[in-house]
């Protein structure tokens, strides 16, 4: 962008105006000191206009070149960079400062309004759809801030610290006018109001964007397709919104997609979410929160790792082996009561039935489960999910589809599959399992939990499931202590006790507690500074992790220390759980691939991968 301008010559203006170009003002005008009158035909100038030279040609598609400059526009108080090509402004360009070599053609409006927030300060409800404000969106939000901002708003102090910190936040970086970044290209536009677009995005064909933030990372742009109207909304890097997608209220994370007439009002997408055909309102879509049906309705609720299928299948796996297959509720979804979603039953004969699980928080207590509605009765199958095809998938796949560029990953996501987190649920699975068998004797044929029904052989399984899951778990944190450096007594009290996710930061709740407190007595004085917390708790996950899983250890084999003698125990107690829960999952791949849905290659080299996991022991 230029900086140093002067006012036009006279020979400059005569050519203008030979060119079918007025002004309101010619002395208003002012140019680059290498500009070039020719490049310029049917414009009118109101205002101030500042503009740089027009030297280079413009590629619009592959192998079309055109020279750059400005042709049957109008423009007020504008400021336009170098090399720009602007032309066929059926409206006009109105308070708007314009990059270099940016390509805008064939839009209507695009304009500066009096009390432009460009989407930042927006004060939306997710979780509850009629419910008070809870999320406030801005340019620097991440899925953590996000989650924790959501969990803790019912706090008049945290809010009124929260609500101060996203201010100064905002007018620290607020614009005095609409910034279009450098190498932007807008084409087939009819209205742009009161939003900045960073370098290198695309709006191609959209149909308004209205006050909107459009952000890019250093190597990932955004692209806005067809027929979208997007308002009171920020949109992240690496992401795409196309095909008639109606959003408003919303904040687009890093690298989503949402696309197909999906339709989001008051929701937030974070980290590879997935959107298609179907409708948000006051959803937390954490990381990898996917929906492709025009029947899914994603409301009132948090997610992540998830799949919403069509109506009440939840994921579907009658393709588990497949390339479509796109994975599980891993975390969970949570409601805005605050309960959770089990683990989905396999589409068929059954489906999943949501309706009496909300009603028992307490059933988030058998995690990796499916709950199955048989006539009216309702069964729950503990811990089935840890070793079947689907999860085995899901853990390899995850980290492979994190589509966001080293250096813009604003949203921390751990993909620990067995994490303090999801074990310390795994332990209360199994300890309510042992105590159902020790109330109701080992000879019953089914026991009641709630108003669920859990068939003995069920229950034995389950408790056998979680206990696979502890011994990998045990022998996996072992094996990274001892090839680090860190075996033995942990150095840290922090990690110990609960765990939590803050929307794919798993962290120790007393982490949260501290950071509350930092937040109320003022230590955390920026929303940067909140944000580096997070990113500072993450770098000591592995520390934090071995402190908690050193006194399970010491718990589960009844120990004072964890000996060189015990180690080798436990490693060898991991090697067998591993080699039973591959053969666990085989059956599973086995029993698919016998119903004919699985074609014979996708299989063998299923199971080739699985024969593989023995090179992973040591």
């Amino acid at each position: 962008m230029m900086e140093d301008y002067r006012l036009l010559t006279n020979e400059e203006i005569l050519i203008l105006e030979e060119h079918g170009c007025t002004a309101e003002d010619w002395t208003a005008i002012e140019v680059g000191e290498d500009f070039n009158a020719a490049a310029l035909r049917n414009v009118a100038f109101y205002g101030t206009v500042r503009m740089g030279c027009f030297v280079k040609r413009m590629e619009i598609s592959k192998g079309f070149v055109k020279p750059c400059g400005i042709r049957n526009a109008t423009l007020r108080n504008v400021t336009i960079g170098d090399n720009c090509l602007i032309e066929n402004v059926g409206g006009y360009i109105n308070d708007y400062t314009i990059g270099d070599d940016c390509l805008i053609s064939n839009v209507s409006i695009i304009e500066t309004t009096e009390g432009a927030t460009y989407g930042e300060g927006n004060l939306i409800s997710v979780l509850n759809e009629a419910g008070d404000g809870n999320a406030i969106i801005f340019g620097n939000l991440n899925s953590q801030f996000a989650a924790f901002m959501v969990k803790h708003f019912t706090d008049k102090y945290i809010k009124d610290e929260i609500r101060r910190l996203i201010n100064e936040d905002i007018r620290r970086n607020m614009p005095e006018r609409g910034i279009i970044g450098n190498n932007v290209k807008i084409v087939g536009t009819k209205e742009i109001t009161n939003t900045v677009i960073h370098d290198n995005c695309e709006i191609n064909g959209a149909s308004r964007m209205s006050d909107c933030s459009i952000l890019n990372g250093p190597n990932d742009s955004v692209y806005i397709g067809t027929g979208v109207i997007c308002e009171n909304s920020i949109i992240c890097n690496g992401s795409s919104i196309i095909n008639s997608v109606k959003m408003q209220d919303c904040f687009v994370g890093e690298a989503c997609h949402i696309a197909n007439g999906f339709t989001a009002s008051q929701s937030v997408f974070f980290a590879n979410s997935y959107m298609s055909n179907g409708e948000a309102c006051a959803a937390f879509c954490g990381p990898f929160s996917a929906s492709h049906h025009k029947s899914s309705l994603l409301i009132g609720a948090q997610f992540s790792f998830y799949n919403a299928g069509s109506a009440t299948n939840f994921s579907n796996h009658a393709y588990k082996m497949g390339p479509i297959h796109y994975g599980t509720l891993e975390r969970g979804t949570k409601t805005a009561s605050g309960s959770y979603v089990l683990m989905p039953a396999k589409i068929g004969a059954f489906s999943v039935c949501m309706g009496k699980l909300m009603h028992h928080p307490d059933t988030r207590d058998l995690p990796f489960s499916y709950l199955i509605s048989y006539n009216d009765d309702m069964y729950l199958v503990p811990g089935r999910n840890i070793t079947t095809v689907g999860l085995y998938r899901d853990i390899k796949k995850w980290p492979k589809r994190d589509r966001r560029s080293a250096g813009s990953q604003k949203s921390i996501v751990n993909f620990d599959w067995l994490s303090p987190f999801t074990v310390g649920g795994i332990l209360r699975g199994k300890r309510i399992l042992e105590k159902l068998r020790e109330a109701s004797g080992e000879l019953q044929t089914q026991y009641n939990y709630y108003d669920y029904v859990i068939n003995a052989s069920s229950l034995r399984k389950g408790i056998k499931y979680y206990d696979i899951a502890l011994r990998l778990y045990m022998g996996a944190v072992l094996k990274r202590a001892k090839k680090h450096g860190y075996f033995g007594v942990p150095t840290t009290e922090i990690g110990k006790g609960n765990w939590i996710d803050l929307s794919g930061l798993l962290l120790p709740e007393s982490e949260e507690t501290r950071l509350i407190h930092d937040i109320k007595n003022g230590t955390l004085e920026t929303i940067q500074a909140v944000i580096d917390r997070f990113e500072e708790i993450n770098s000591h996950y592995r520390e934090y992790q071995w402190a908690w899983t050193y006194q399970m250890i010491l718990d589960y084999y009844g120990l004072t220390e964890i000996t060189e003698a015990d180690a080798d125990h436990i490693r060898e107690e991991y090697i067998k759980a591993r080699r039973i829960w591959i053969g666990e999952i085989r059956k599973d791949a086995e029993k698919e691939f016998a119903m004919g849905d699985v074609e014979d290659e996708v299989f063998n080299d299923f199971i080739d991968k699985l024969d593989h996991e023995i090179d992973y022991e040591d």
